[in-house]
């Protein structure tokens, strides 16, 4: 349970950067509900960008991908999560045939856990310099988050 005593949490991870616009903060990058037995985390599309909020891999499809990647793994700890909790990951790419040439890269962050996914390519993401945004889900025993802060 978070702080407060209610079952759901919000993360904002140090590592990635904050959306704010006027100056509104306009989403929880992580959320997590506890069920007693398991924590469920929910990570938003996340995109490649460093803490400070610059696009990183401008034109690179594979750099981007290890951008979010890490991204990811931030996202998850903040939850006391790993990716190899994950469970299910939902890809945004803006050339399908570019992502599939880096599979590689997608590789060392999902493998491990080979959650169930979905890619889908779109036309363009919050930025013409965005090539891939993944949103996550992933699943925590109870005996796991007790050991983590």
């Amino acid at each position: 349970m978070s702080a407060g005593g209610s079952p759901r949490a919000r993360h904002f991870p140090a590592g990635l950067s904050r959306r704010v616009v006027q100056g509104h903060v306009l989403y929880a990058p992580v959320v997590s509900f506890d069920l007693g037995s398991h924590t469920l985390v929910f990570v938003s599309g996340l995109l490649s960008r460093d803490a400070d909020g610059n696009i990183v891999g401008r034109g690179d499809m594979g750099a981007q991908i290890a951008r979010v990647g890490e991204n990811l793994a931030i996202a998850l700890e903040a939850a006391g999560a790993t990716l190899a909790d994950l469970v299910r990951t939902q890809t945004l790419v803006t050339d399908i045939e570019a992502f599939f040439q880096h599979v590689d890269v997608r590789q060392r962050y999902f493998g491990a856990a080979l959650p169930t996914s979905t890619t889908v390519e779109v036309r363009r993401l919050s930025h013409p310099d965005f090539l891939v945004e993944i949103e996550a889900l992933a699943i925590v025993p109870s005996s796991k988050q007790g050991a983590t802060p």
